[in-house]
């Protein structure tokens, strides 16, 4: 899947997961970000293209969602969509929400 390779490129230096939520169209543009503006918009931009493909795949196979959840180790990813658009929520795992989950 498409969203493994986002976050774990070569020669890109350390930098903290994305946290916040973001709202976008159904081209992947990023309308509207709670996300620190330090974070690369380039990056949040092809997590939405992800997320639009997700939805476009399930529907194409006869299976639409409307909302999903995906957790990783240290990143939890929850998307709504919203008339071919979708709302993004982006919330790294801490210390304390990986201990209160086991």
């Amino acid at each position: 899947m498409g969203f493994l390779k986002l976050f774990s490129r070569t020669g890109a230096g350390v930098q903290r997961l994305p946290s916040g939520s973001m709202t976008v169209d159904r081209e992947g543009n990023v309308v509207a970000t709670t996300v620190a503006s330090g974070y690369p918009p380039a990056l949040l931009h092809e997590v939405a293209v992800e997320v639009l493909r997700l939805f476009r795949e399930a529907r194409a196979a006869q299976m639409p969602l409307s909302e999903f959840n995906l957790h990783f180790a240290s990143l939890r990813i929850t998307a709504r969509e919203m008339r071919g658009g979708a709302i993004v929520f982006l919330s790294p795992k801490t210390e304390s929400t990986t201990s209160s989950m086991n």
